[in-house]
């Protein structure tokens, strides 16, 4: 695959990031890896705030109403794509609501016009 070709089955939110980081940034072959990565969570961070849209903040239980389980997986999502983006040194999505890098590319740098 080339850094052009977007991974299949990539989402909306997914595919932005790689096209964002990508046309910023020139990454090798295992940063690519990474990056796709990223997208997936990114991707399954939207569905998962999807959900908690349609179902709301509380569901009822037997025992009762509680607090909705995307919550916390987002959460942990949140987490693993903050972790995944640290290593590549590039900013956080906004939505994403993460703290931000350092940006600092380290020895790839931005990408250069040819």
């Amino acid at each position: 695959m080339t850094s052009t070709e977007t991974p299949d089955g990539l989402e909306p939110a997914g595919r932005a990031l790689w096209d964002a980081v990508l046309s910023e940034y020139e990454l090798a072959e295992h940063e690519r890896a990474q990056l796709e990565e990223a997208a997936r969570i990114r991707d399954t961070i939207a569905a998962l705030r999807q959900r908690l849209h349609d179902d709301g903040h509380m569901l009822p239980s037997s025992q009762g109403t509680r607090l909705h389980p995307a919550i916390a997986e987002i959460r942990h999502q949140q987490l693993a794509l903050a972790r995944l983006l640290a290593t590549l040194n590039v900013p956080a999505p906004e939505e994403d609501e993460l703290p931000a890098s350092r940006g600092v590319r380290g020895f790839y740098g931005k990408k250069t016009t040819r």
